[in-house]
């Protein structure tokens, strides 16, 4: 996947630039549609982020891509714990498949390999954007399977 096609699927999921941080969401958010949200724009920001450096439209960062890769890591490993039984319906405006609920262990190793892999760019830090734009071929190819298998997209 290119950095074209990956930074065209960002935006084609209407994902915006986030700031980069830990995933948090309240007890009483768990499980609705704007919690998910806002874990999807997390990992859309992070995301973002490393495509800018890849792409040479920001200079390298270390900290900037330690950062983000430390986002996706640790939203990816909490992001399935908002699909609990009996949140299907958390709203009409959802774009979560059935399929989720359907086949939860695959929906979460497909995460937990996400943030895997994101902990294993964040442990062999990539040097320059080179290595940053191959970190994120593979980040961008999680994401794109489990969109492609777990989200329905709304017109």
């Amino acid at each position: 996947m290119t950095m074209k096609a990956i930074a065209a699927a960002i935006l084609a999921a209407g994902l915006s630039v986030a700031t980069v941080g830990v995933a948090t969401v309240s007890a009483a958010d768990q499980g609705t549609h704007d919690a998910r949200v806002a874990m999807m724009k997390k990992i859309g920001g992070a995301t973002g982020a490393l495509a800018g450096i890849a792409k040479g439209d920001k200079p390298y960062d270390a900290e900037a891509i330690k950062a983000a890769l430390t986002t996706i890591s640790e939203t990816a490993k909490v992001f399935p714990e908002q699909f609990k039984p009996g949140t299907e319906n958390a709203s009409a405006d959802s774009e979560a498949s059935p399929k989720i609920w359907e086949n939860m262990d695959d929906f979460k190793a497909r995460s937990a390999k996400l943030g895997t892999d994101a902990d294993t760019l964040l442990a062999q830090l990539p040097a320059d954007a080179a290595g940053v734009g191959a970190g994120l071929k593979t980040l961008g190819a999680n994401c794109g399977g489990c969109h492609q298998n777990y989200r329905v997209k709304k017109e």
